[in-house]
């Protein structure tokens, strides 16, 4: 591996500390990092410092998909520390950072075992592997290397990764100074190196968790954005050049493919992915700067996953599709999906690539094809219609070449000149001109790979040549010394396996055995063209060449594995059919034959020469190993199958063990910790005892229960076998994946055999575990050819490499190992490992597509000297013709070759049998015609019958029984076919007889040729006659239309009940609260009658103005028109029959005959269940006609009987003819033709046999023969069944035998008869006679009756057929109108749908301003109520003033003297104090001002003191006043604001109803217009109309014109009731000049009375003033003091007063009573207080007595005791307290009672003031119910009263 320059300048900046990647679970060994500089504290601040900027970020691992991400850096965090930033000019050192092999510690195994060569593949199906830095330099991945290729030296460096994870992704810088590497692995770097140095720039971390897939630097350079793959998808904007995370996001939650910076707004970025395309924005919040991700939706347009898109400057985004359209993005949605002409896609699928380039928009398609659009026509792209579709064709296109997938194009420039390089998925490179001009060159294949996972691989055995093969069709043959590919063929099917022959089979190394996935073997042979003879002037230039020497098809699957014997002698073929073929190995392969196996094959390996017996171990899939020796050819018998049955087989069915042994492993580690405890135990034991402390004995402790150990597991499924050796004759290792990976496991083969391989269970003997293969097991093994190395490759694409030095595997020999990743880690698993033939190189291959050749622990250098030699070609070669190959993969096999020929011969045989038998057949036939013959020419005496041809009758018996027999075989083998006919003949049925439902019936006359036939008539389907069942719906629809109204009415009369009943509660409840005094009531029933009256008269007040309002009301405005006359105007306008002709230019289609799809529809389908009825009618009586004839026929045939039996009893010469009996035509019964039985079916038959014949001797071909010996014919009766023929002779015989006694009869002489009996015969011959022409006149009756039934019917259906014909007429016609309206039908439905729009806008728009109207009105009302209490204030105090009141100034300047207004604030409306607070500065700053105004004018006012003299009451009266008047003034503004905030939405709203109403008006305009259009349209449809000479009159000069263009069609009726209407409008105006001048007289008349009326009550309201004048001195208003008359609030007041003193005076009672109560009480507490004190005073004498004697006994103790106690001290004094408390208590009480006993007072106020002065109160009972409970009567106890209580002893 070339080493780079690894000066770390700039290390005064910046250290190499943390650039070691992070470890990933391969094992690969990191030298250490460089030594510090001596500056290496300020330098390891700094870092510290930077990386703590970046670290710190959030990454979790399960983020959720967000649109909005913040992720602030650390310096937001903490802005008081001063960022430092990292130097430009400090590098890493290569060296340091690099990923090197793992190798075990102490092995002694040098690191450099194996160093990298050449990288021969190309993974080309990595999107975006190709990178483009100049002219010159080529870069891509190639598993854990990105591969640097000079174009023009061929040469290759490498970049190793840092975590030997692999590689993710290499994008480039836009100046091309640097390119960044996204790497895979546990937290995986992404480094940014300087080209063309290839120094490590800059490593960015901790951006994702697993994998890096996409990366984009912006237009810029400055910032990168990184896009991480499964589990956190994880989008991440860098400050590359500082290392720092910017911002991150979720990306999506599934796989994304790409992310991209906008080249013209570096602010946005895209990312596209599995089924979704999201937009990117970063922008600056108040927060901070935020990551905000819009979700593109696909709408109506199926979701797709997008592989390539690209940015347009004006933010747009076109983005490919996988169906090959382009998508357009505007907003987050598709704008327009972008298709070619005739809606063919783009590109022939998915669209990979989309590019800008000058102006132009690239597409690159997996289909190969390269094209060009007009940017200009893609930006301004919209829809036209639904489908979202627009055809755009390319400019310029390029077709690459066939089999090409491009997936992704770099640009590159050239010498000025721009090139581009292609990445082709199928295995190239190519280089692409797309200048399109005509200096354009063609595209060139750089280099071709091969495509996907390479399947196999080779080592030549003498040479330095490799062979691979893959399932991209291709066999490839590489020098790996000079380092190129030498050869490439090419077959129809993807290879699958290969070996190449070893020396014992060829020695020159040529020949190559290739397996492929159709199941073919090919033998192809490599050599050096250079060694065939030279014809004149040609040379051989190529290296190498490859020739198809065999090919043979042995597997009916892909063939798996292909092994050598080790003589060379045999060649073992695998294959996934479960076969193993064997072939012996000659010039040409020959099969031995094959063996079957349980499963498919994994692998073959023949036993090494150091075994004694050439062994074959095979290698199931499914578990299984099997042994076979190599079978000898000359054994085998090959005659009618290939497969070898009794070749011994040794079966080896592997049992997994892996869970007893991790079992094993459990109890072992859980019996080391228990013996460690215990050792662990007696060491402290001991070390007491030393320290000379006693140790108890203690109790055993319970050990804690272990864990249950984990079950037995047995995989449902058997591990799959990935390889295996032999180690020794009979045994043999293997290694399995997964559940049983892991280990290395050592089988042997048994010796006991079972029937049944599957129910063996074999387990290992011997078992190694492998380091870290629990999840990546071994895949392929090799041994070098001394096989002191054994090569392991790996799941996850790495290389390992075991020393063995005694040659055998142990668990020691396995421990050291060398280890190296090599190809991608996820998807480049090891397919094979070859080492050269002298172990100097090793070769591996992988999933991947790459293929990697190593040097062995030999230096470069060493190499140069070397040379492949290409074998040299057989003599012979060039004049051997080409092989056949075999390209069809359904050929067969040679197993199923050598069953079909053994199957020919075999049947073959079998005919050559029956032809014999037949010949036989026919001579014994033969014979037995002429020995009849001979018998029919013998006489008749001499001649056998035919039974006595039958030798013996249970001969025939028993062949009637085989036929039957065999008619009952032929019938069940003919039962599918039965069936299968069968029921395709009743789908024809279905088809075509059922959908019908009346056939063409063809009715003949008897006598005529006059016929009818009937109309054949489809069954109409369910829809049209869906409207039939309209009326019954209309019933249930009414039916329960009538259920819910009873439902309604029921609800209706519970509620009134329920109203009923609570009025009569309320009433009863009423009565029973109402007062019992009878003064009361009477005041009550007076209030009520003085109510009524004044209900009375103000009920005659309002009717009266209702009347009069009713009364104006009815009165017409000026513009009044009469409805009546306004309704027979619109009629008159309506039918006044203006025909305005449809072409007229100033039609207008009236909105009722407005024509619409559906109505059209109903048109056509209203019409066709017409046409379908009168049919269907017809049809009925044309089949009553048919049977009235079956019917005439049958009764002319009884007829005709009878009149045979009548005319055998007359002579010939008097019976007249016969008249012919009527037959029915086969049309007039057409289902009899559907009506068979077997005769039919044999005539059908018979017919169809004649006709082949006739066919076959027109044709007279060989073939034609041919044909007809395949099948069998049925034998004639004749031929079949000869004693059928003598059965059918006996009833001749019969009937001759009859005839002939007949004759006989007739022959015997008649004797005469006599005069009667010829009398008798006259009178018969003469009833005869006359019958005869009876019933002949009878039959011709019914025979003309019949066919002038036929004739009338005739007629009737030739006047239906015009009408139907008309009838087609008009449905075409309405069809085709029908075709334009619904082509019109969207455009119109668009249009009505505006003008609906726009009407329920309006309508919505008209409720808002009627809403706003009333609300306005109702505004007007209340500000004119508030000004008329504003005036009716003024005139109160103006009456309270009265006259010449000397304070009347003052009081009116209080009255209208402006104060500010104290507002209360609630508490819940915090929300609203600031607008309050405003408006309240606003009013007092203008209240304010007015008093200032009011001030300056008399200084000395005030208003808080009523001036002297002043009435107290006034001024206060007035103080109210200016209270109420401020509140009306407020009242009024809110109401005037409220007023003009309505009026601003009223003309706010009113100016968008005009808006509106213009839009209508220019919709309906609009759709006017369109209707017009619409008629034009239908205008121009030609409409059939048939019509008679006599109806034409229109005539130009007396006679008819040609052209008919300015002619008109009326019906009849249209053109009478146009005659008749010009009558009728004469007579009607002659009748409306009448009515005119009639109104005209009664209008003068009408005025003049009005004039008169005016006048007239002028003089009445005059005198109406003058007596009130005169009476009452002023002018008053009646209905004011008729209403106010009776103050019914007074009358009520009164009541309530009454009332409360009644209940006053009954409360006082109650009062009364619980006072004498509660004296009681005291009196009794005094009485209990008394006792208390006396037992008290006992007690004290008892005390004295006590301290008397205690004195007499201690005379020193008791002194505290002696004189009065503190404590009774204290009671005394509380004692007195409380009787003090009592006294003041009762005088309390005596109080209430006076007070309860006055009429008038605050009784509540004063009760609260006496309950207020003490603290000891009674309780007052709520009720007279609750006071009778003696618990009230106690009184509620204070702190006081408890603490002043007395002490109970």
């Amino acid at each position: 591996m070339p080493s780079f320059p690894g000066e770390q300048e700039g290390a005064d900046e910046r250290p190499a500390e943390g650039a070691q990647a992070g470890h990933t679970g391969v094992k690969e060994s990191k030298t250490s990092l460089p030594k510090e500089s001596p500056a290496a504290e300020e330098q390891e601040e700094e870092v510290e410092h930077v990386e703590s900027d970046t670290e710190n970020i959030d990454a979790e691992g399960d983020l959720e998909e967000q649109d909005d991400t913040e992720v602030p850096s650390e310096a937001q965090k903490r802005p008081e520390k001063v960022e430092k930033k990292i130097s430009e000019t400090f590098f890493y050192n290569y060296e340091d950072i690099y990923s090197r092999p793992f190798v075990t510690e102490d092995s002694g195994i040098p690191i450099n075992l194996l160093t990298l060569k050449h990288s021969f593949g190309y993974d080309c199906t990595r999107s975006v592997n190709l990178l483009l830095m100049d002219s010159q330099t080529l870069m891509y991945i190639a598993g854990n290397q990105v591969v640097l290729l000079d174009l023009k030296t061929k040469s290759q460096s490498y970049l190793r990764s840092s975590g030997g994870g692999g590689i993710g992704f290499i994008t480039a810088h836009p100046t091309k100074q640097y390119f960044a590497v996204g790497e895979k692995g546990k937290k995986p770097n992404l480094i940014i190196y300087d080209y063309p140095s290839l120094r490590p720039y800059r490593i960015l971390r901790d951006g994702t968790e697993e994998a890096y897939v996409f990366g984009d630097f912006n237009n810029a350079g400055t910032l990168l954005a990184s896009v991480g793959s499964s589990p956190d998808y994880m989008l991440t904007i860098w400050d590359w050049k500082q290392e720092k995370i910017v911002l991150r996001s979720k990306a999506f939650s599934q796989d994304v493919y790409k992310v991209t910076f906008s080249a013209d707004n570096e602010e946005q970025l895209t990312t596209s992915g599995a089924g979704h395309i999201r937009f990117w924005k970063m922008a600056l919040t108040f927060t901070g700067l935020k990551l905000q991700g819009a979700l593109g939706r696909f709408g109506k347009t199926a979701v797709t996953d997008i592989i390539g898109y690209v940015e347009l400057p004006d933010g747009k985004v076109i983005s490919g599709t996988e169906w090959g359209n382009l998508l357009l993005w505007e907003g987050g949605l598709i704008k327009v999906e972008l298709c070619r002409a005739g809606h063919k896609p783009c590109h022939s699928g998915p669209v990979s690539q989309l590019v800008l380039d000058e102006g132009e928009l690239v597409t690159v398609g997996k289909d190969g094809f390269i094209r060009v659009w007009n940017f200009e026509t893609i930006d301004a792209a919209d829809s036209v219609d639904d489908t979202a579709l627009l055809e755009v064709e390319p400019m310029n296109e390029l077709h690459v070449g066939r089999n090409v997938s491009l997936s992704f194009m770099s640009k590159v420039h050239d010498c000025g000149q721009p090139v581009w390089y292609a990445q082709d998925t199928n295995g190239a490179i190519w280089k692409l001109d797309l200048t399109f001009s005509n200096m354009t060159r063609d595209p060139e294949c750089l280099y071709s790979f091969h495509s996907g996972r390479i399947e196999a691989m080779s080592v030549s055995p003498v040479t330095y040549l490799l062979a691979t093969t893959a399932l991209d069709r291709s066999v490839r043959i590489y020098d790996f010394i000079s380092n190129s590919q030498l050869s490439e063929i090419k077959f129809k099917q993807g290879g699958t396996a290969l070996t190449w022959a070893p020396r014992v089979v060829n020695p020159k190394g040529g020949l190559i055995a290739v397996g492929f996935e159709d199941g073919v073997v090919r033998i192809i042979e490599v050599y050096d063209p250079k060694g065939l003879p030279v014809l004149a002037g040609q040379t051989n230039t190529e290296t190498a060449e490859i020739n198809l020497k065999q090919a043979f098809k042995p597997h009916a699957t892909a063939v798996t594995a292909l092994a050598y014997e080790r003589n060379g002698d045999v060649l073992a073929t695998g294959s996934r059919d479960k076969t193993v073929f064997f072939f012996a190995v000659e010039d040409e392969y020959e099969p031995i034959g094959f063996i079957c196996v349980p499963g498919p094959v994994q692998a073959l390996q023949w036993s090494p020469p150091s075994h004694a017996k050439s062994m074959l171990l095979i290698l199931c899939e499914n578990g299984f190993a099997l042994q076979v020796p190599a079978p000898v050819p000359e054994e085998q018998d090959t005659v009618s199958t290939y497969q070898i049955k009794n070749l011994p087989t040794q079966y080896f069915h592997f049992y997994s063990i892996k869970s007893r042994i991790k079992l094993e492993e459990e109890i072992a580690l859980r019996e080391k910790k228990k013996q460690e405890k215990e050792k662990a135990k007696l060491e402290w034991i001991k070390q007491q005892q030393e320290m000379g402390k006693e140790i108890e004995e203690e109790e055993p402790e319970e050990e804690p229960e272990e864990e249950p150990l984990p079950p037995l597991y047995i995989p449902e499924e058997p591990s799959p076998i990935l390889c295996g050796f032999y180690s020794a004759p009979g045994k043999f290792w293997l290694s399995l994946g997964g559940y049983d990976s892991g280990f290395l496991y050592h089988c042997e083969f048994s010796n006991d055999h079972q029937d049944d391989p599957e129910n063996r269970q074999d387990e290992p003997f011997e078992v190694i575990p492998i380091e870290d293969t629990d999840n990546n097991p071994i895949h392929q093994i090799s041994f070098c050819t001394s096989r002191l190395l054994m090569f392991c490759g790996m799941q996850n694409g790495a290389l390992r490499v075991y020393p063995l030095q005694d040659k055998d595997l142990s668990v020691n020999t396995l421990k050291e190992y060398w280890s190296f990743n090599v190809h991608d880690n996820d998807y480049g698993q090891i397919q094979g490992i070859c080492s050269s033939f002298d172990d100097r190189f090793l070769i591996t291959c992988g999933g991947d597509g790459n293929i990697f050749a190593f040097n062995i622990l030999s230096p470069e250098d060493v190499h140069k000297e070397l040379k492949a030699q290409i074998p040299s070609p057989r003599s012979g070669l060039e004049k051997e013709k080409a092989t056949e190959d075999i390209e069809d993969p359904n050929a067969y096999n040679l197993e199923e070759v050598k069953q079909k020929k053994e199957y020919e011969r075999i049947m073959k045989e079998a005919e050559e049998k029956k032809s014999k038998k037949r010949e036989e057949l026919i001579a014994l036939r033969h014979e037995f015609l002429s020995l009849l013959q001979k018998n029919q020419e013998l006489p008749k005496h001499m001649q056998l019958h035919r039974e006595q041809y039958e030798m013996d009758h249970r001969i025939f018996e028993d062949l009637d029984r085989q036929t039957a027999q065999k008619i009952q075989l032929v019938q069940k083998e003919l039962a599918w076919e039965h069936e299968k006919h069968l029921i395709g003949l009743q789908k024809l049925q279905n088809q075509f007889r059922d959908s019908l439902e009346f056939d063409t019936v063809v009715v003949h006359a008897i006598q005529s040729n006059h016929q009818i036939s009937t109309y054949r008539l489809l069954a109409m389907s369910e829809k049209y006659y869906q409207d039939n069942k309209q009326p019954s719906w209309k019933r249930t629809v009414l039916k329960q239309a009538w259920k819910q109204e009873e439902k309604r009415e029921i609800v209706r009369e519970t509620r009134h009940a329920r109203v009923f009943v609570g009025e009569d509660e309320k009433l009863k409840t009423s009565e029973v609260r109402k007062p019992t005094t009878h003064y009361i009531e009477s005041k009550r029933e007076q209030i009520r009658r003085t109510v009524e009256k004044s209900d009375k008269v103000k009920a005659k007040i309002m009717k009266r103005k209702a009347e009069w309002d009713e009364l104006y009301k009815s009165k017409p405005s000026d513009d009044y028109e009469n409805p009546k006359d306004a309704e027979d105007i619109r009629e008159a306008q309506k039918n006044m029959g203006c025909y305005q002709l449809k072409t007229a230019t100033n039609y207008r289609v009236p909105e009722h005959k407005r024509m619409s799809t559906e109505k059209k529809l109903m048109q056509l389908t209203s019409l066709e269940v017409l046409i379908h009825k009168r049919k269907v009618n017809m049809n009925t009586e044309i089949m009553s006609l048919r049977d009235l004839k079956v019917s005439t026929i049958d009764e002319i045939k009884c007829l005709v009987q009878e009149l045979k039996s009548i005319q055998a009893a007359l002579d010939l010469s008097e019976r007249l003819p016969l008249p012919l009996i009527p037959q029915l035509h086969p049309d007039e019964v057409p289902e009899k033709k559907f009506e068979y039985d077997t005769d039919i079916l044999l005539k059908f038959k018979e017919e169809q046999e004649a006709k082949a014949k006739l066919q076959e001797q027109l044709e007279g071909s060989p073939s034609s023969r041919a044909f007809r010996h395949r099948f069998l014919r049925a034998p004639s009766i004749k031929e079949t069944d000869p004693r059928a023929q003598a059965a059918g002779a006996r009833p001749m015989k019969t009937a001759s035998f009859v005839v002939t006694d007949q004759r006989k009869v007739f022959e015997i002489k008649k004797a005469e008869p006599t005069e009667m009996e010829l009398e008798i015969l006259k009178r018969e011959k003469i009833k005869n006679l006359y019958l005869q022409d009876t019933l002949i006149k009878k039959i011709n009756a019914l025979v003309i009756n019949f066919d002038a039934e036929l004739r009338f019917l005739r007629h009737k259906k030739l006047k239906l057929d015009v009408q139907m014909k008309i009838a087609d007429l008009h449905y075409i016609t309405w069809y085709e109108e029908l075709l334009i309206l619904k082509n019109l039908e969207k455009h119109e439905n668009l249009l009505q749908e505006r003008v609906n729009t726009l009407i329920s806008e309006q309508e919505a728009m008209r409720s808002k301003l009627n809403s706003y109207l009333a609300q306005m009105e109702d505004r007007k009302c209340e500000i004119v109520k508030l000004q008329e209490c504003e005036k009716a204030l003024y005139a109160n105090f103006q009456a309270s003033l009265g006259e010449n009141n000397e304070f009347a100034h003052f009081l009116t300047k209080v009255l209208k003297k402006k104060i500010k207004c104290v507002e209360k604030k609630e508490v819940g409306r915090e929300a609203d104090e600031e607008d309050e607070n405003e408006e309240e500065n606003d009013e007092e700053s203008s209240l304010g001002t007015d008093e200032e105004n009011s001030g300056s004018e008399d200084e000395v006012f005030d208003d808080s003191v009523c001036p002297k003299n002043c009435n107290e009451a006034l001024f206060q009266n007035t103080i109210q006043l200016r209270q109420k008047r401020l509140d009306i003034e407020k009242a009024l503004t809110e109401e005037k604001k409220v007023a003009a905030n309505l009026r601003k939405k009223y003309n706010a709203l009113a100016k968008k109803a005009k808006v509106v109403e213009t839009s209508l008006d220019t919709a309906e305009r609009e759709l006017e217009t369109f209707q017009w259009e619409k008629q034009q349209r239908l205008n121009e449809l030609y409409v059939v109309v048939p019509l008679k000479l006599h109806q034409v009159e229109y005539l130009v000069n007396g006679e008819m014109p040609r052209d008919f263009s300015q002619a008109l069609v009326f019906t009849n009726q249209s053109l009478e009731y146009l005659q008749k209407r010009i009558v009728d409008l004469h007579n009607e105006k002659i009748m409306q000049r009448e009515i005119y001048k009639k109104a005209q007289e009664q209008h003068k008349q009408l005025v003049q009375d009005k004039k008169e009326m005016a006048i007239k009550i002028r003089q009445l309201e005059e005198k109406c003033n003058h007596l009130m004048m005169k009476k009452f001195g002023w002018l008053v208003d009646f209905e004011a003091v008729q209403a106010h008359s009776v103050n019914i609030r007074m009358e009520e007041l009164e009541v309530q007063i009454m009332e409360k003193e009644y209940a006053h005076s009954q409360e006082l009672k109650e009062w009364e009573e619980r006072i004498l109560d509660l004296r009681r009480q005291l009196m009794k507490l005094t009485n209990e207080n008394t006792s208390k004190l006396q037992q008290l005073n006992r007690f004290c004498l008892e005390k004295q007595q006590l301290e008397a004697k205690l004195d007499s006994l201690k005379n020193d103790l008791g002194v505290e005791f002696q004189g009065p106690r503190t404590t009774d001290i204290k009671e005394v004094a509380r004692l007195e307290s409380r009787l003090k408390h009592m006294a003041r208590d009762t005088a309390f009480l005596r109080k209430e009672i006076d007070l309860l006993s006055r009429k008038d007072g605050c009784l509540r106020e004063e009760l609260a003031l006496l309950s207020r002065k003490d603290g000891c109160l009674f309780l007052q009972p709520v009720s007279p119910q609750d006071s009778e409970t003696p618990t009230e009567t106690f009184p509620v106890l204070t702190p006081e009263t408890v603490t002043n209580s007395p002490r109970v002893p």
